[in-house]
């Protein structure tokens, strides 16, 4: 029979999954049909990777949320068994290590530093700002000739104005910026493809926090230049911290504008929800079972466990790899009714979307506030936006590991 290995201990290859999982055709919006079938019958079982290896899927919302608070399990991505999304993710991880694949104290260390620019207050402030970015962009996308690509017209800027501005990064550089990006989020992407995208990235926030270190502005890489001058960060560490936050910062928040007015349009009775409320709670509901229902994030959360675990029946043991699939997750009926259906009057604020414990989402405040705007504007102002194209000739992106749209041809 033939085995792979799982940090030491053979399984029955046949026996073995693998992961990711295809969607099912017609159902773009739905986690994998097989994803579904496991939380059922087999909860938390072994799927098998790029690499062969054989980490634990784990599948029910209440395994993964006590899972991702749990100390025992480790999101430090050198860790030989730790479970690599793609050859591309483990290269640009080896060059590139930032808090979000760190333990504490260095997680916590480095994370405290830009915590405050994303603190619920801080991010408020930031409202009419965003509104003003929506507005213009929708401005200006009215002048142009339909159909209109709403990704690059409006769901690639706004998040990519919203971050340059925290950040200190020139917008002018935005074609630059998400170019390597793109590179960096496709699962079809090389290793040798990630290095060259990553050091690019790299190179160019680092002179970013040198232009900082003699001209700070009110900024968060001028701040982060400032831990570098008193001897608390490498000019390294920044650089690298500032990519993250730059690639996080546009890249999720886009294609969650991009493919929730797709799912809106598909639901016109949500649509019609959404569109006719000018209280911001309605509003704030329907971002959040967005959220919940669309779970871009959808190849997993990533960890290693650091000592036997015992959960939902099965043991997993020390050194073994835990993929936490929170798509499927958020669409548990033990925990969200008729999981299936988008219900933006459903408020599922406890969804794991943006992951849980420690190492949740540290910009969620952030790309929150940005949806509210979006979607509290974008079809009030539009009421008769559309698809200028059927659902089948969207081009979805199942080769990313953020889940979203390449277009998405729009008309009114």
């Amino acid at each position: 029979m033939n085995t792979i290995s799982a940090s030491g201990t053979d399984v029955p290859s046949a026996e073995v999954a693998d992961y990711p999982m295809p969607r099912a055709a017609g159902c773009p919006f739905d986690p994998p049909p097989a994803l579904r079938t496991l939380q059922a019958e087999a909860p938390i079982s072994r799927v098998r990777l790029w690499d062969g290896s054989a980490p634990w899927l784990v599948t029910r919302y209440e395994d993964v949320r006590a899972l991702l608070a749990d100390p025992r399990i480790s999101s430090e991505s050198t860790h030989p068994h730790y479970p690599h999304q793609t050859p591309a993710m483990k290269e640009r991880r080896r060059q590139s290590r930032t808090f979000i694949t760190m333990d504490d104290p260095e997680h916590a260390r480095l994370r405290r530093m830009v915590t405050a620019a994303f603190a619920i207050k801080h991010v408020e402030a930031l409202r009419p700002a965003v509104q003003k970015i929506v507005d213009d962009l929708i401005d200006a996308m009215l002048t142009r000739p339909k159909p209109v690509d709403l990704v690059q017209a409006f769901a690639l800027p706004v998040p990519s104005l919203v971050i340059c501005g925290l950040l200190g990064v020139p917008y002018a550089d935005h074609d630059f910026f998400q170019a390597n990006s793109k590179i960096l989020v496709k699962t079809t992407t090389t290793p040798e493809q990630a290095r060259a995208a990553t050091q690019r990235l790299i190179d160019y926030l680092d002179r970013l926090v040198g232009d900082k270190l003699t001209h700070p502005a009110d900024d968060l890489l001028s701040m982060l230049a400032e831990r570098v001058r008193v001897g608390e960060l490498s000019r390294r560490e920044a650089a690298n911290m500032g990519m993250l936050l730059l690639i996080a910062g546009h890249e999720t928040t886009a294609n969650m504008i991009a493919l929730g007015t797709l799912a809106l349009l598909q639901h016109p009775d949500q649509l019609a929800r959404v569109r006719g409320s000018d209280d911001p709670k309605p509003i704030a509901s329907a971002v959040e079972e967005l959220l919940r229902y669309l779970t871009i994030v959808h190849s997993g959360r990533r960890r290693v466990a650091l000592a036997d675990i015992e959960v939902g029946g099965v043991t997993i043991h020390a050194g073994e790899g835990v993929v936490l699939a929170n798509d499927i997750g958020n669409r548990d009926p033990a925990v969200f009714p008729d999981p299936d259906r988008l219900d933006v009057e459903r408020n599922p604020r406890h969804h794991v979307a943006f992951g849980f414990g420690i190492h949740q989402c540290l910009g969620q405040p952030l790309a929150r506030l940005e949806l509210q705007v979006v979607y509290s504007t974008l079809y009030r102002r539009i009421p008769t936006l559309r698809l200028a194209v059927d659902l089948d000739q969207i081009p979805f992106k199942h080769d990313g590991t953020v889940y979203g749209v390449y277009e998405l041809p729009i008309t009114w």
